[in-house]
């Protein structure tokens, strides 16, 4: 009866232990990154301060997504990042993330970013990354321009 005992628990912690090691193993064997598709904003947009950025994009993944991140932020001198002359304007910057777990695929899209109406006139970075369930990162970078001339983003 004892045998018959151990042998019961036995067979529970193995199983227990089977079932763990294959959630582990498949996070540990996802190594494809994320697929980011970013089809709004264009590359070169010229976006109006004061205006919403049409954002659309799908993301993808071969086992299951995360999160993805959209940063904003100026390009006025080619890259170093220094700060724009003080005056009546604002250098715009965004940082956000949004949770899309549990999928593995997802279609984006939105007009929540707004670029506020004394944002700095110049060149920016449009950044999205997209992070998978293991950890996997990839990201997609466009150069867009905030003008008095650009596209307010409404479709």
């Amino acid at each position: 009866m004892k045998t018959t005992f151990y042998l019961s628990i036995v067979i529970v912690l193995m199983s227990s232990v089977l079932l763990v090691s294959c959630s582990d193993d498949e996070k540990q064997g996802d190594t494809t990154k994320p697929v980011i598709t970013l089809n709004a904003p264009a590359e070169g947009a010229t976006l109006q301060p004061g205006s919403h950025i049409h954002f659309d994009m799908d993301l993808e993944d071969d086992v299951m997504l995360g999160s993805y991140k959209v940063e904003i932020h100026n390009n006025f001198d080619g890259h170093t990042h220094t700060k724009a002359e003080a005056g009546e304007t604002t250098p715009f910057a965004y940082n956000n993330s949004w949770d899309v777990s549990d999928k593995k695929s997802t279609h984006i899209h939105h007009h929540e970013i707004e670029i506020p109406a004394n944002a700095t006139e110049g060149n920016y970075h449009f950044m999205v990354y997209c992070t998978d369930a293991a950890g996997n990162e990839s990201y997609v970078a466009r150069n867009i321009v905030l003008s008095k001339d650009g596209e307010t983003g409404e479709h």
